[in-house]
Formats: structure tokens, sequence, C-alpha cells
């Protein structure tokens, strides 16, 4: 996957802003007007508050403002407090919505036609990255929105008691966007490069943990921890240097608004003590509006203080968006069918292959003609890199041809028969994978019900299941923890039975195990063959090669 642009152009960030947030539009419109409105209620308060204070100046009985001020000041609370309830409630309800969405959308795609990123990095994005979205969601809309109507209401009320306070005002404000912009030009590098360093970090784990086995037998366990090290203080530089950028904005942004502030509460002080005479519309500068000057002019600059917050929140959220487009525009195979149930295509089993060819990855590989028939097995042997798990999974319709022709049953290999091709199929992956169910649960894929210890007995499992405490009740978990490789793999063999396949497709179904082991799986591949089934494996072991009725040497790749 190409990593993203340093920057992104402005374009980009509108395209970014139209994927996330226009199907969210309608419930994020409305939540910036009720936060807008809530803001724009504060002057009401500060208004009540300073006529109860000015009133206590003149001599007045407290009593006699203080009781309607505070009952218009909490009345008026509440009702912010209502309206800022529901505008949070839709921006989380928006925010929900939207990951829920790109987290469905991923993960579909990348089950249909996988982009080659590897499962680290696409669970460090769909469960590390994508939350990132949330505050963008939550707070950058709504922080716009009030920082582009809550400062002008603001600076209208201040120019319409002074026009010095106004003046004060105009002009510290706008410093506030300039900085925050400058500033989050490096706030948006510096969280792309956090991202990156997060995915990488992923994807180093899962390797090493799928080699730990050799890892401790190689005595490289040193040389690991060293490589998780470096990579460990990579990641916190990275982070360090996003929080860096964060608190200089913090540090900027706060000594604006701190000193807009305090030039305001500098003149109504000596505006009120006589020292300053000028700066109002003429008539001299009341208590009143003094004190109300100095409660509207924090509430000023926080929508800005806010915005700037929210500048983060957007940079995280719009590195995360430049990830998934790259992984959208990452090259692809597309499975073939919808990759759902279906009825078992009809017709007598029959698989033939000529001049098939699948481009994947930028090449061009070459499936060698087959022909197999019910009750027969074929070994596809070569080296690594040749295409022999490539040629599995384009028999299984898993990948695209680029030319020639899969015919299966007597009839094409396309979209329409590949759903009904795969229901006569049972599947032996190199890599075994365990869902946290019960294993009776997990040998019956069809879900029949039937019992299992026949197929057991055939993959010469029924003693892997007696051994383990709750026996087909147990639950192995994903790790496959209880079992070694070898008997995971004849559980697999076993889970092939249970799926009633014509034809067994195995990738390398005997690496790693020892010849024992290797022996008894071989042996349970050939009671299937004369059981009736059709067995083509992938794999470098000569033994298993041997023992097939044919063996096809695949010649590797082509120029793209």
């Amino acid at each position: 996957m190409a990593d993203p642009s340093p920057q992104t152009a402005p374009a980009d960030s509108r395209r970014m802003a139209d994927r996330i947030l226009r199907p969210v539009a309608r419930m994020l419109r409305g939540a910036g007007w009720l936060s807008v409105l809530a803001g724009a209620l504060w002057p009401v308060q500060a208004a009540v508050l300073a006529w109860a204070v000015s009133g206590w100046v003149q001599g007045q009985d407290p009593l006699s403002r203080a009781l309607p001020a505070a009952a218009v000041f909490l009345a008026v609370a509440v009702i912010r407090a209502g309206l800022e309830h529901r505008s949070g409630a839709l921006l989380f309800k928006a925010a929900d919505r939207t990951m829920a969405r790109e987290r469905a959308a991923l993960i579909r795609r990348e089950a249909r036609e996988p982009s080659g990123i590897g499962s680290a990095a696409l669970a460090s994005l769909a469960v590390q990255k994508l939350p990132l979205l949330h505050p963008w969601i939550t707070r950058y809309h709504v922080a716009m929105l009030r920082a582009r109507i809550l400062p002008a209401l603001l600076l209208a009320l201040a120019f319409w008691h002074t026009w010095l306070v106004g003046l004060t005002l105009l002009v510290a404000g706008p410093l506030i966007p300039v900085f925050m912009a400058l500033v989050g030009m490096a706030a948006e590098e510096a969280s792309r490069r956090q991202m990156a360093e997060v995915g990488d970090m992923n994807t180093m784990l899962m390797e090493r943990l799928s080699a730990l086995t050799d890892i401790r037998l190689l005595g490289a366990t040193g040389r690991a921890t060293q490589d998780f090290a470096a990579r460990a203080e990579s990641l916190r530089q990275r982070t360090m240097a996003v929080l860096r950028v964060a608190f200089l904005s913090s540090t900027v942004l706060e000594f604006f608004s701190a000193l807009g502030v305090a030039l305001v509460a500098v003149f109504v002080g000596f505006t009120l003590l006589g020292e300053i005479t000028i700066g109002t519309w003429g008539a001299p500068l009341t208590v009143g509006q003094g004190l109300f000057l100095l409660l509207i002019a924090p509430e000023f600059f926080q929508p800005l203080r806010d915005l700037a917050t929210a500048w983060h929140d957007r940079a995280a959220g719009q590195a995360v968006v430049a990830e998934l487009e790259a992984l959208d525009a990452a090259p692809r195979a597309a499975m073939l069918g919808q990759g759902e149930a279906a009825e078992p295509l009809p017709g007598t089993l029959s698989l033939r292959t000529a001049g098939a060819v699948v481009a994947l990855g930028g090449g061009r590989v070459a499936l060698p003609d087959l022909a197999v028939e019910a009750g027969q097995s074929l070994a596809l042997v070569g080296p690594s890199g040749s295409g022999k798990s490539t040629t599995l999974a384009a028999l299984a319709g898993l990948v695209p041809l680029a030319g020639g022709a899969v015919t299966v049953c007597g009839r094409r290999l396309d979209a329409g028969a590949a759903d009904g091709w795969r229901a006569r199929l049972a599947l032996v992956p190199q890599r075994p994978h365990m869902p946290d169910m019960p294993l009776a649960e997990w040998l019956d894929p069809r879900g029949t019900g039937a019992d299992p210890r026949a197929a057991l007995r055939l993959a010469e499992a029924d003693a892997i299941v007696a051994r383990l405490p709750e026996g087909l009740a147990t639950r192995l978990g994903e790790s496959g923890g209880g079992v070694s490789g070898g008997e995971m793999r004849r559980l697999m063999l076993a889970r092939a039975v249970m799926a009633g396949g014509d034809l067994v497709l195995a990738d390398e179904p005997t690496a790693d195990l020892d010849p024992d082991t290797a022996r008894r799986v071989i042996a349970a591949l050939e009671r299937m063959r004369a059981g009736g089934r059709a067995v083509v494996v992938a794999t470098h072991d000569p033994a298993l090669a041997a023992a097939m009725q044919t063996r096809v040497t695949l010649g590797g790749e082509t120029g793209a």
C-alpha cells in the first residue's frame, strides 16, 4: 500500500470530508445548530449576572435583583444543558454510525477482495485507527460552526458597548486561526507518521508471534526483543512528535486568548476608575457594562480554542482516511461469485484448466493445464513463489483469471458458477484458524448436525479429541491451544471430510510436521481419495507428492 502524501491538498481534504461527514451531514448540522444556540444563550446569563452585581454596587437591596437574576440564570442554564446534551447525543450517534459503516465496508471488501496488506495491518486499521474518526466527527464540525457564528455575535455585542473592546477582540481573534493553520500543517504530517508506525508495530508483532517457536529454537529471542524495543522507541518518538505539536498549539492559543482577555480587563478597570476616557460611544462605561464585557470576553475566544483542539482531531482523522483511500486504490484479486452459501453445482465432478493465467500483484502467474476427475489425486510441486497457492485459489474461484479458462463439472468457472462450485469443495488452508466455538460445531461447517466420529477416525484424529478435557465441547480458541500443529492438520482434514465436498484442495498439509505425523496426514488424504473424492495438494514434501497419482511441476511467474 502506498504511503499517503506528507500534506493533504484542499481537494483531498474536501473529498475526505465528503466521505466521512456527508452520510451523517443532517445529524451534524442539527448538532451544530443546537450547540450554537446553547452558546448564544451565554450573553443572556452574562447580562443577568452583570445586572444583579451592578445593582449591589449601586447600593440596592441585594435580594431585589438576586432572586430574579438567579431564577433566570438557572433557567437558561437548564436550557443550555439540554441543548448540549441533545447535540452530544446526535454527534455520538453520527460517529458510531460512521465507524460502523467504514469498518463493515473494510472487512467486507477485504474478505471478498484481499489487498494483501496483512491481517495485523488490517486489524490495526479496523480496531485502533478507525476510532480516531470519532473525535473528528464529534468535535470538528460543531467547533467550526461555533467558531463562525459565536465570535461574530459576541464581537457585535462588544462593539455595541465600546468600540475599543470590540477592536481589541477583532485584532486578537484572527491570530488564533492563523497560528492554528500553521501548526495544523505540522500536526497532519506528525499524525500520518504516527499512524504508519502503529500499523508497522502491529505487523511486526503478528509476524514474531507466528514465528515464535522458530525464534526460540534458533535462540533469536534477544534479537526479537531488540527489534521490539527499536520499534517501540520509534512509536514513542512519533507519538511525542504529535504531543509536541499539540502543546505548541495550545501554548500559542492560550497566550493570545489570555492576552486578549487581559487587555479587555485592563480597559474596563481603568475606564471605571476614570483613568481612560476613550473607547466608548460617548456615554461613560457603567459597572454593568464592564462586568458584561468581562464575562463575554473569554467566551469570544473559547470557540476558537475549541476549533484549534478539534483541528488536531481533524488531522488525525484525515490521516486515517488517507490510509483507507490508499487501501481502496491497492491492487486486489476479486473473488468470483458472491461468497455466499449456494446449492452445489450439478454434474459429474471434473476439473480442467486450459491456458489459465492469473494477474496478481503486478505480475502474471500461469496455471498448468490440469485434468482431475473423482477418485484422482494430484500434487502441485515447485519452488516457493512458483504459484502453487495461487493455483489452488484459482481452482476454487477465489481469484479471477486474466486469460484462459477453468472448467468445472462441464461448465466454465465464472461468477455464476463459483458459489455452487465452492459448495462441492473442501479447503484445507496452510495456516489453520480456529474461531472461538465448540470443536463439534467447528468440525461441521455446513451445520448438518452429523456425528463427526467417522470423519475423525478417517483423519486419525479421534484420539486427539478423546484426550481433550471436554472432548467435542472443547473450545480451542483462535490459537488452537491444547493441540499441536500436526494434530490441528488432522482436525482440519476431519473438517474437510465433514464438509462433504467432492474435491479436497489442501495447501501444504504436511508442512513443518515430523515424519510420523506427516505419514498420518498422507494416509488420511489417500483414504479420502479412495472414498471417491478428488484430492489436489500444493506441497514441497517429496513423500506427499509421491503418494499422489499425478505430479505437476509449476514453472513460476511470467513477466507482467
